[in-house]
């Protein structure tokens, strides 16, 4: 899962609320997280919305909710890959750590709300992502 519907889960004012909300409370599980995307999301929570916000998410993760995924070694070079590779479209380590754990898992399915990045990647194990909540 990226950092968006995360994000829009917790505020409820984000335009993406409702179906990042729908997304997180009806998805059967797990849900993974790439770490890098939980440093952005605790990040953005912490400034947008206040040290309160961020603790519900870190509550989240505490129980079980959320699934953290480390970074694996040789995943730093996939990822230093991708963001070269897709320079011209400014495509973050973020977005390619979470990218190099799909690859990892075999996981076709993400939960982002970044069309643009998601849509254009040609990942290895795959023709495309399937792309949720549409």
């Amino acid at each position: 899962m990226d950092a968006g519907p995360l994000y829009a889960y917790v505020d409820a004012d984000d335009a993406h609320h409702g179906p990042s909300r729908h997304l997180l409370e009806h998805h059967p599980g797990p849900i993974l997280v790439p770490i890098l995307v939980v440093t952005e999301v605790t990040y953005l929570l912490a400034t947008r919305l206040g040290a309160s916000a961020e603790v519900r998410f870190l509550g989240d993760l505490a129980s079980g909710a959320l699934t953290a995924l480390e970074v694996q070694p040789a995943e730093w070079l996939r990822m230093a890959e991708l963001v070269a590779g897709y320079a011209h479209m400014s495509l973050g380590s973020v977005d390619a750590s979470l990218i190099a754990a799909a690859e990892r898992l075999g996981i076709a399915t993400v939960a982002t709300f970044d069309r643009r990045h998601f849509a254009a990647v040609r990942p290895r194990h795959v023709e495309a992502f399937d792309l949720v909540p549409t």
